[in-house]
């Protein structure tokens, strides 16, 4: 095997990479459990002691970024799945027994679960140890070797990762590649055997046609505008609070963050008043700022910046929950009122920390808004009457859904993490991240005293007896 970077960040070391853990794959026995229980062992234990440098790094990366949100979602939110897998691993790569047809009765029928081979994994910027780690211990616990892309936007973190991860896995099963923009479109157009792509729908697009040429399967885990509806059901005050973490969080910029807020009409004051109490608590004018996190670079506050103008030129009226910002690239929460569907804030997936607000009577004007148009990534529902929630879940669509809170069904690993139409395909987590990254081998194994000869011509007599006894007469 050819030496490698720690980080790799030119073509040609990109293509050794990807040649030495093909190799590998192509000429060892596939890792067993405790190799791969193994694998998700150190991934644990290093995640635990190397968590300072790694939070210092996403830190470095944003400008700011809030140390505990970071240890949240990047440390613990890997540590968690990679657990959970280590419970489970066992039970999944049994084969599953199954049952043959009346037909073939007597013979054995099986899954067996094979790992793919070599999979790339495309890292957003936004969380960038969550977002990496989680798809690679899907793969590991598969029997995967894993290649990550890590974003341009945090070269810090992807250097840090590197050096954590090389001193967890030899470059034969785990490399990080750093690098900018062509690298990540040299990275998409190797011949995985499976790609993970979590970020934008318009670069998911791209990295599809990318994959399409090597027939590699893809899992993407996209975004788009994730609806918050608020019941006249509830608690108004218990909705604002937990949308106005939800928008906060990160800065707002996550994939499942709620996009938009739909609001009884008559609410929608009360509401805007009640997301700013909320608000202000969690972020008091008077604090610090540890607590919260810039956008990433002054291209994605600029672009926030731009979406509020266009709202506001457009009738909008923005509420600013907090006028101090906290340094040059700080939005605090936003809320929009009067929104018109032909805001550009209306149209993009907003990433950052604005919400636009819209009025409904019925809530069959809500799912009809919703299915308007394409399908999110999440849906959430704010509401005491379980018949109002049922009803939601019924008539939409969207890749997972968290019911009187925001976000934390993608949190919870027994769960698969996916979306569904533009918001993405495949998933990962728990058992069926296990599953999208194993290949399912059907194996049929005759035993020797089945009479398998007589399926064979010429046919006659008894053959006439079996289609009889499967297809049945013909109706008169």
């Amino acid at each position: 095997m050819n030496e490698l970077p720690v980080l790799i960040e030119d073509g040609a070391a990109l293509e050794t990479a990807f040649t030495n853990q093909r190799q590998a794959m192509l000429h060892n026995a596939p890792a067993d459990y405790e190799h791969r229980k193994s694998q998700l062992d150190r991934l644990i234990a290093g995640l635990r002691e190397h968590q300072d440098s790694l939070v210092d790094a996403m830190n470095a990366d944003f400008g700011r970024r809030a140390h505990s949100e970071s240890r949240l979602i990047d440390v613990m939110g890997p540590i968690m799945d990679a657990r959970h897998a280590r419970k489970h691993l066992k039970k999944w790569m049994k084969p599953s027994r199954r049952s043959p047809e009346m037909l073939f009765k007597g013979n054995s029928t099986q899954v067996r679960y094979q790992p793919k081979g070599v999979v790339g994994v495309i890292v957003p910027w936004n969380f960038p140890l969550y977002l990496g780690l989680s798809p690679m211990i899907a793969a590991l616990s598969a029997g995967n070797r894993v290649m990550i892309k890590m974003s341009e936007t945090t070269p810090r973190t992807a250097s840090v990762l590197a050096d954590f991860l090389r001193s967890l896995y030899p470059p034969e099963e785990v490399v990080v590649v750093g690098g900018e923009v062509e690298l990540a479109q040299h990275f998409s157009s190797l011949p995985f055997d499976h790609l993970v792509y979590t970020g934008s729908t318009h670069v998911g697009r791209l990295v599809m046609q990318a994959a399409a040429k090597n027939l590699t399967p893809v899992t993407l885990e996209l975004g788009g505008k994730s609806p918050a509806i608020v019941s006249e059901s509830g608690s108004l005050a218990m909705a604002a609070s937990r949308i106005a973490h939800g928008k906060s969080v990160n800065g707002g910029q996550i994939c499942i963050s709620p996009d938009y807020a739909l609001v009884p009409q008559d609410s929608v004051d009360e509401f805007v008043d009640e997301l700013g109490k909320a608000y202000a608590k969690m972020y008091p004018a008077d604090a610090d700022g540890s607590h919260d996190t810039d956008v990433v670079t002054q291209r994605h506050f600029q672009r926030l910046q731009e979406l509020l103008s266009d709202a506001e030129s457009k009738g909008a009226k923005l509420h600013y929950l907090n006028d101090k910002p906290r340094s040059e690239k700080h939005l605090p929460l936003v809320a929009v009122t009067h929104v018109s569907d032909d805001m550009r804030l209306m149209q993009e997936e907003i990433f950052g920390g604005i919400l636009p607000i819209k009025g409904y009577r019925v809530l069959d004007d809500v799912v009809e808004y919703i299915n308007r148009g394409e399908r999110p990534l999440a849906l959430y529902f704010f509401g005491d009457n379980q018949a109002e929630a049922e009803f939601i879940l019924e008539h939409t669509h969207s890749g997972g859904v968290s019911i009187n809170d925001w976000g934390w069904h993608a949190f919870n690993h027994d769960m698969p993490f996916g979306g569904t139409g533009a918001s993405g395909m495949g998933h990962y987590h728990g058992k069926e991240g296990f599953l999208e990254l194993s290949n399912a081998r059907s194996v049929f194994q005759r035993r020797l005293w089945f009479p398998i000869h007589l399926f064979n011509p010429p046919y006659g007599g008894i053959h006439k007896m079996a289609f009889r006894l499967f297809i049945g007469k013909p109706s008169k």
